[in-house]
């Protein structure tokens, strides 16, 4: 009876890892969806430097999103496919850089409970995945808040420095942080 109760033990606490990496994964689906949007936004007004560093974060997160993914299969759950939210369409580019940073920070506040509970629950494995992501966030919290300081402290004058540079992120693009040396 009594290996029956611990295997049931085990299951409950992989479950409820699973539930919060699919909740992680949810919110990178909506992440890639949100800077998508606007990487084409910015690009289609012509402030491509701005454009080009959204897309390399949205790839990022896309690694984010397979990695949680790759990570429940691992533990025999199912990834889920839906985003957490809807995307924001139609932002100014005054409005992305504060709304962005405000996800980031979210994202980490919420990254570190379920890191928690990664814990809580025995699996040091999925508990190191947060652990690397949650540094990959900072990163983009961090460029986020950066340029949203420049575009209040300058204003017009750091938009019409970017505007009309390159939108282009070459071939293959290994993300934001891979771009900026990170492993």
């Amino acid at each position: 009876m009594k290996a029956k109760s611990v295997k049931t033990d085990r299951t409950a606490r992989k479950t409820k890892v699973i539930e919060v990496l699919n909740k992680a994964r949810a919110m990178e689906l909506q992440a890639i969806s949100q800077y998508m949007n606007q990487h084409y936004g910015l690009d289609d007004k012509d402030y491509g430097e701005l454009a080009a560093n959204m897309k390399l974060i949205a790839i990022d997160e896309m690694r984010h999103a397979e990695m949680f993914a790759e990570r429940v299969k691992e533990l025999g759950g199912e990834p889920v496919t839906e985003p957490s939210a809807k995307t924001a369409k139609g932002q100014d580019v005054r409005a992305i850089f504060p709304f962005d940073a405000d996800l980031e920070d979210h994202t980490i506040d919420v990254y570190n409970q379920f890191l928690d509970v990664c814990r809580a629950n025995g699996d040091s494995i999925s508990a190191k995945l947060f652990e690397q992501i949650i540094e990959e966030e900072q990163e983009h919290y961090s460029y986020f808040d950066n340029v949203d300081g420049h575009i209040k402290d300058l204003g017009d004058v750091y938009l019409s420095k970017i505007a009309g540079t390159s939108a282009s992120t070459g071939g293959f693009s290994k993300g934001f942080v891979l771009n900026a040396g990170g492993e």
